[in-house]
C-alpha cells in the first residue's frame, strides 16, 4: 500500500491523457501526471515516486524529491503567510507545505528559515509541518553506541554549544569547543555528519565532529567554563538559581551544579555575583601576598645570681 508523505515504489496500471495511474493498494489508483512520466515507461513497470495531496486534496504521485518526508526534520524557507491558517514553506514540491499557526513554536515571518518536523495531521489527513520539535524527539535508547556516525541537523544555539537533531530521532549537544576551529560558522538548519561522543543520564547525548571525540569525556566543570567563555565570561546562573534553570541549560541536578561551582571557586576559576558567576581573569587568580605581622621585641630575660 502506498504511504502518504513517503517515497513509494509503485506499479503502473494504465495510461490516460492526464498521465499514468499507479497501483496505490488500499488507496486505489494514484495519478502520476504526464510531466513526471519517464520515457519508455510501460504498463507493469515499477517507479519510485513521492505521494502527497494536490491542491484539491487528491492523492498524486511525483518524481520530485522533497527536502524531507513525513516523520523527518528539515530546514525550510517561509515563502508566504495566510492569516487564516498559517505559513507556507518551500519544501521542493509544486504545492507548498503548510505550517499551521497552532504548530508554530514562535510566530514566523516571510523569509525566515525554520527547522520543522513533517507529519500527517490526524484531523485532516493532510501533510503539515510543526516547529514544536521537542514533542517529537525521543530519549536516546540505552543500547545507543558511543562513536556511532550520525547525521546532525542544527536546531538552535545555547550557551554551551548547538542543539542538534540526530538521525531525525534524538536531540544532542555539539559543544562550542568542537566547532571553534571550523573555517565557516555553524548555521541553524545546517546538516552535518558527526559522532556520538558521550551518553549522559536521562538520555542526553554529547556530539563530536571527529571520530576520536568520544574518547574524551567532558566534565560538568568543563561545560561551565565553556559556557562562560562563550558568554563574555559571565553566566546568569549560580548556586541560588532554580533547579529548573540549571537543568534547562546544563541538563544536571542543582546538587551536581553546586558541587562543580564549588570546585571551580576553590581553584580560583570563577567568582560569584549577585545574579550569577563570572570567570576570573589571570591577574585576579594570583593571590595577594600578605606580609607576616612582626612580633613585638622584648628584652631577653637573664637570671644573674648575686
Amino acid at each position: 500500500m502506498a504511504q502518504l508523505g513517503k517515497t513509494n515504489r509503485l506499479i503502473m496500471r494504465h495510461r490516460t491523457e492526464q498521465g499514468d495511474y499507479l497501483d496505490g493498494g488500499e488507496h486505489g489508483e494514484i495519478l502520476l501526471p504526464s510531466r513526471y512520466v519517464p520515457e519508455y515507461f510501460e504498463e507493469g513497470d515499477e517507479i519510485d515516486v513521492f505521494v502527497y495531496r494536490d491542491s484539491e486534496d487528491r492523492l498524486v504521485a511525483v518524481t520530485d524529491i522533497p527536502i524531507c518526508e513525513v516523520e523527518q526534520f528539515g530546514c525550510f524557507e517561509v515563502i508566504s503567510i495566510n492569516q487564516s491558517v498559517g505559513a507556507f514553506l518551500n519544501w521542493g514540491l509544486a504545492k507548498d507545505l503548510l505550517l499551521p499557526f497552532r504548530e508554530q513554536a514562535i510566530r514566523v515571518r516571510i523569509g525566515d528559515h525554520v527547522v520543522a518536523r513533517v507529519l500527517v495531521d490526524r484531523k485532516t489527513d493532510r501533510i503539515i509541518a510543526s516547529t514544536k520539535t521537542k514533542r517529537y524527539l525521543k530519549t536516546a535508547a540505552a543500547d545507543e553506541r558511543r562513536g556511532r556516525k550520525v547525521s546532525m541537523l542544527i536546531l538552535d544555539r545555547t550557551p554551551l554549544g548547538y542543539n542538534a537533531i540526530i538521525d531525525h530521532r534524538f536531540k544532542g549537544l555539539l559543544y562550542h569547543s568542537e566547532v571553534k576551529d571550523l573555517k565557516n560558522p555553524i548555521e541553524i538548519g545546517q546538516t552535518l555528519e558527526g559522532y556520538i561522543a558521550q551518553l549522559r543520564p536521562e538520555g542526553r547525548i554529547d556530539l563530536s565532529l571527529h571520530p576520536s571525540g568520544y574518547k574524551r569525556v567532558r566534565t560538568l566543570t568543563d561545560q561551565i567554563l565553556d559556557a562562560l567563555e562563550q558568554n563574555d565570561g559571565k553566566l546568569d546562573l549560580n548556586d541560588k538559581s532554580s533547579p529548573e534553570q540549571i537543568r534547562q541549560i546544563f541538563g544536571t541536578s542543582k546538587k551536581a551544579f553546586k558541587q562543580a561551582l564549588g570546585s571551580l571557586y576553590k581553584k580560583r576559576k570563577i567568582q560569584f555575583q549577585d545574579n550569577g558567576i563570572r570567570i576570573l581573569e589571570e591577574s585576579e587568580k594570583i593571590p595577594k601576598k600578605i606580609e607576616p605581622a612582626r612580633k613585638p621585641h622584648y628584652p631577653r630575660k637573664t637570671n644573674r645570681s648575686r
